[in-house]
């Protein structure tokens, strides 16, 4: 692979609120500076200011707070591979509001616009347990969607979650000029399912793409009619392995560390607790070009 200046595979991190974009990145940075995992540092991160109070929190037991909607913090991550392909990975700390109001205005900000257009990947983070099929205009007639909305006292009709990933998804595609008449070859596209150990026997009996397919058919179809077959592909994720609390230790995470915990669920169903496999099989289908 051509190592000159600027060479780099670049990928891009997306995800809307509470999907764990900042506890998945404070757990990878804790493993990328040892040599037991798929990904390794390969010079200084920039910016890491954000994740080193994540860190912090999770030192004590603890989960870590929020990130305001108001916040877009860029973090760069040079990392390279077991087969030398080298990695630039952008790890945004932002809200995922801005995410929810990107799909709402219907507009891409330069900020986001200038970074899609020069990644070859993205990671989609997806909380799948706080994603299930809602009642809109996608899934249910409109008129008994109305029906139940007035009984409701409620008079908002919102998409729901996939429909707004679908969007997202078509927004990012126009941003980038790549055309929907065939399957896409680029960007590669990874969806990871966050915060899999809340799925419970769910998790344990269903590979990632089954639990797409059954709760959340319309972006699985999406995905699978807009991708080439070899260039997507669906994990998922626990990167803490247990529910934290803002407010209370837990004693096996002051104990053993948190680098401890959190895995990968990878598609045929097995688990590895190397965090940094999601990026590292992505980054290796991009090494395909």
């Amino acid at each position: 692979m051509d190592s000159s200046p600027g060479s780099a595979l670049r990928i891009m991190l997306l995800g809307e609120s509470d999907v764990g974009k900042s506890h998945y990145g404070a757990q990878l940075l804790l493993r990328l500076n040892q040599k037991n995992y798929a990904l390794r540092m390969r010079g200084a991160a920039t910016n890491l200011d954000a994740f080193d109070e994540v860190t912090r929190a999770l030192a004590e037991g603890k989960s870590a707070g929020h990130t305001s909607w108001t916040t877009y913090l860029e973090s760069l991550w040079p990392v390279v591979d077991e087969n030398g392909n080298e990695i630039d990975l952008e790890w945004p700390d932002y809200g995922g509001e801005q995410v929810r109001r990107l799909i709402d205005d219907r507009k891409v900000p330069l900020v986001w616009r200038d970074r899609l257009l020069s990644c070859d990947g993205w990671l989609l983070m997806v909380r799948i347990q706080r994603s299930g099929v809602e009642d809109d205009i996608f899934s249910r007639p409109l008129a008994d969607i109305l029906s139940r909305r007035a009984a409701e006292g409620v008079k908002e009709i919102r998409s729901s979650i996939q429909a707004r990933l679908v969007e997202l998804l078509q927004m990012l595609i126009y941003v980038r000029g790549e055309g929907t008449s065939k399957p896409l070859n680029s960007p590669a596209l990874t969806i990871l399912l966050s915060c899999w150990d809340e799925l419970g026997s769910e998790g344990e009996e269903r590979t990632p793409a089954q639990v797409l397919h059954s709760r959340l058919p319309l972006l699985s179809s999406f995905v699978k009619t807009n991708w080439v077959d070899d260039r997507v592909e669906v994990l998922g994720l626990s990167a803490l392995e247990k529910s934290l609390q803002p407010d209370q230790a837990d004693a096996d995470y002051i104990d053993k560390g948190p680098e401890n915990f959190g895995y990968v669920v990878l598609s045929d169903g097995r688990r590895d607790a190397d965090l940094s496999l999601p990026i590292a099989r992505l980054a290796a289908t991009l090494a395909k070009r």
